[in-house]
């Protein structure tokens, strides 16, 4: 007589947020490339998520954003991450011209008690494979950036948070009348991630 083997997959408090902080990792590496802040030439080709995906070579970005994910997989196993912002500037002039918004609501119950969850890793790839699609389509109606950009990443963490010494306070560097595009979630069942893009408008949209 056939068996058959049916395979539960538990999500944990610390497998949560390696899943939340490597996602952040390729997302930003997706906006940079999709979004032209550093040349073409700069990226390499992978695949994750079952996608092509491309991957910044530069040493200092590299390491900003190795850090980046370490520091955030850290805050997210506390459960003291609320939000990360990734800011496109102009490089000149320090204008802020696009900032992605990635939200983050988290089950208490698992880090106060240390319960575990269940969902498929298929579904969650589904869900982050719909959210880097739509970054790589963004092009087609964010503004065209011109001028060279620089980026930064803002974390909002709770107020009894330790901040490591590298980073330092912030304002938020908000867009005045922005432009506003929802993009997909995804939810881990610990971390929920939800996705925004606001951006500046050029008067002559207008």
């Amino acid at each position: 007589m056939a068996s058959k083997t049916a395979v539960k997959d538990i999500i944990t408090l610390r497998g949560s947020a390696a899943i939340v902080s490597e996602f952040f990792g390729y997302a930003a590496n997706s906006i940079l490339y999709n979004r032209g802040v550093y040349p073409v030439e700069s990226f390499e080709r992978v695949k994750k998520y079952g996608l092509p995906m491309l991957l910044i070579q530069d040493e200092g970005v590299k390491s900003f954003l190795s850090n980046l994910t370490s520091q955030l997989s850290e805050w997210l196993e506390a459960g003291k991450l609320q939000r990360v912002v990734l800011v496109i500037m102009n490089k000149e002039s320090g204008e802020v011209l696009e900032r992605w918004n990635f939200g983050i609501e988290t089950d208490n119950e698992v880090v106060e008690k240390g319960v575990s969850r269940e969902k498929s890793d298929k579904e969650i790839m589904r869900e982050i494979q719909a959210i880097m699609r739509q970054i790589a389509s963004s092009i087609t109606y964010l503004p065209c950036l011109e001028d060279p950009c620089v980026f930064d990443v803002l974390a909002y963490t709770d107020t009894d948070c330790s901040v490591p010494f590298t980073w330092i306070e912030s304002d938020p560097k908000l867009i005045a009348n922005p432009q506003m595009v929802k993009l997909h979630s995804f939810d881990t069942k610990i971390h929920k991630v939800n996705t925004l893009v606001s951006y500046k408008v050029d008067e002559w949209d207008e």
